[in-house]
């Protein structure tokens, strides 16, 4: 069960940053540069990491769940995006972040991304930006491409490199994620030379259409081009593949891995999961939870 947001004029507290599945994951092309275009479906699930904000007049931006005497390196999301936010708009206000840390990473499941979209609307609303979630979602862009899919706040079609969305309606649905230890190097699968790049571009209207008429098979829509070189890479992928697959469930990857769903059928026994693995029954959500915060 999630927990309530907790708002006073200098804090927020349990502020959910919560998971993404790719439906499917098509790479239909590549750019010059080398950027990969692919379309997709992303989906928020209930499985979230929260944080909680703490009101500085002094403009610094302090992780205080790291560890003491150590350095937050420059790859971090959380921080990258407050000080990106201080940027845009010249705000002399700072924060206290706290990050519990429950969504795995290498996981292909958006978690650093999420961290850093809910990061922007929490520091929107208790900074007293007013920034449009166009806005936020043009930062976030600086950040990484699922950042502005998180800020946006729907389930949505997927297109060019991760930056186009179209907000699509998905049916409710219940499934079953599973994660194994190791992860999944996303530039050693986009990089591999027997990637499959050219699949045949799908149109939404077909599977918005597949979604309405049949919705209990909407999750078989196309495949993940990813899985794959993924497996190659990270053979326990294919474990928690077969595993899911011996108790009457078709898992599929999501993102570039290492993470597996499947749809959920609720008589199936999960107990005897690999140590080590993390499996968790998880729900979509048509919304983000914090889509309410900002306009546009």
């Amino acid at each position: 069960m999630n927990t309530a947001v907790i708002e006073t004029p200098t804090e927020l507290r349990n502020v959910p940053a919560p998971a993404k599945l790719n439906v499917f994951l098509h790479i239909v092309g590549r750019r010059p540069d080398g950027y990969h275009l692919l379309q997709s479906v992303f989906m928020l699930i209930d499985w979230c990491d929260t944080l909680h904000f703490k009101l500085r007049a002094d403009g610094a931006i302090h992780r205080i769940d790291a560890l003491p005497g150590t350095t937050l390196p420059e790859h971090d999301l959380v921080v990258r995006a407050a000080q990106a936010l201080q940027t845009a708009t010249g705000c002399t206000l700072g924060a206290d972040i706290t990050l519990e840390k429950r969504l795995p990473s290498e996981a292909g499941m958006g978690g650093g991304s999420s961290d850093a979209a809910s990061t922007l609307l929490a520091l929107n609303r208790l900074w007293d930006l007013r920034l449009s979630r166009q806005q936020l979602a043009h930062i976030g862009l600086t950040l990484g491409a699922d950042v502005p899919f998180f800020v946006g706040g729907r389930n949505a079609w997927v297109e060019g490199i991760g930056e186009q969305l179209t907000p699509v309606a998905l049916p409710p649905g219940r499934f079953v994620v599973v994660k194994p230890p190791t992860g999944a190097s996303t530039a050693a699968i986009f990089g591999s030379s027997v990637l499959k790049r050219d699949t045949k571009p799908a149109i939404l209207s077909g599977f918005a259409a597949d979604a309405q008429q049949n919705p209990d098979q909407i999750w078989n829509f196309g495949a993940n081009d990813l899985q794959a070189v993924a497996q190659a890479v990270c053979p326990e992928i294919s474990d928690c593949i077969a595993w899911l697959s011996r108790k009457g469930l078709q898992a599929r990857m999501t993102g570039s891995g290492s993470a597996v769903f499947a749809p959920w059928v609720e008589s199936t026994d999960l107990s005897d999961a690999p140590p080590g693995w993390q499996v968790k029954i998880c729900s979509n959500w048509a919304e983000h939870p914090l889509r309410a915060w900002c306009e546009g």
